[in-house]
């Protein structure tokens, strides 16, 4: 029977706590797949250093204010639970265990069902059980402490121990992200580089779109200028220089006395090599990144040229 009237304030303390919970436990398993992912390549399984370290980033981020969040107010709620012991009985919070219980339960006889599935399937491969495990070890904590707690059947002291180990691992999780996706500079460098390889590949279409209607090349960027389409060439967002661009840079002796006119070359600043990935080692070196990254924009840090030669059957003269 409850003796202590429910507060709004008790209510929605505890439903914030729930949902803190929910979003730690989801953002720390992200995490550790990531982490998975990067240690144990899969050949079938498309990865770009941009998807793993978006993902690694935001389950960071969830976890540095969210968690911190859950063990405040879960504090907060045991040292009113010590001073009121009648608000252990709230309906609205056994409702809330419990479901957290029915979750955690159904998470771990769904992860015990796709590990069967998968190993009649024969992908049992060590990334996949090691993402099982992190499913049963997250939901298996979580079923544990609230089952006990339910019941009023573990002691303060535990319940220290428990958030001081949870909370040193996921510190390590964390600093692990720093290492795994690269600091906050290194991720700006990665983004400038980016843009610096769209930029080109704008321009180049556009050269050849040129070269197609009018059969010649622009001699300088500023020819590219279309006011009714709107384009013009874009300049090097982090130097805001023009890029390089040069006609001809060599020519080939296609026959007597003819040379070809078809060649041209852009160049960019880079800041990273294009094979700068997760802990050191390129994603794109994946079988799965076969045909699926831009080899013909790999490039080095520092100065990069990109030559193209432009084939008239394959770029032939709009009519």
């Amino acid at each position: 029977m409850e003796n202590t009237k429910t507060s709004p304030k008790d209510f929605f303390l505890h439903l914030l706590a729930i949902i803190a919970l929910y979003m730690s436990a989801a953002s720390l398993m992200t995490l550790l797949f990531q982490y998975i992912n990067v240690l144990f390549p899969d050949p079938l399984v498309y990865a770009s250093y941009a998807s793993i370290a978006g993902a690694i980033r935001y389950a960071m981020a969830t976890l540095i204010i969210i968690f911190p969040v859950y063990i405040f107010i879960s504090k907060m709620l045991n040292s009113e639970y010590a001073a009121t012991p009648e608000k252990r009985e709230y309906k609205f919070r056994k409702w809330l265990v419990y479901f957290t219980l029915f979750v955690a339960g159904v998470t771990i006889i769904t992860d015990l069902v796709v590990l069967i599935f998968n190993f009649l399937g024969g992908d049992l491969t060590g990334r996949f059980i090691l993402k099982i495990l992190v499913v049963l070890l997250v939901a298996g904590v979580i079923f544990w402490y609230y089952q006990k707690d339910l019941k009023n059947a573990i002691s303060q002291e535990q319940i220290k121990t428990l958030a001081y180990g949870v909370s040193l691992f996921i510190l390590i999780s964390i600093v692990a992200g720093f290492f795994t996706a690269g600091s906050p500079t290194k991720a700006r460098l990665y983004n400038f580089d980016q843009r610096k390889v769209s930029d080109l590949q704008s321009i180049q279409y556009e050269i050849i779109n040129q070269w197609q209607r009018k059969e010649a090349m622009p001699q300088t960027l500023n020819d590219l200028t279309d006011s009714i389409s709107g384009f013009s060439a874009s300049v090097d967002p982090q130097t805001l220089k023009e890029y390089e661009y040069i006609v001809n840079p060599r020519t080939y002796q296609v026959g007597e006395g003819v040379k070809d006119k078809t060649v041209f070359e852009l160049c960019a600043e880079f800041n990273l090599s294009s094979n700068f990935g997760v802990i050191g080692r390129s994603l794109a070196e994946s079988p799965a990144m076969k045909g699926v990254s831009s080899e013909n924009w790999n490039h080095g840090a520092g100065r990069q040229c990109f030559e193209r030669t432009i084939d008239p059957l394959l770029y032939p003269k709009l009519k």
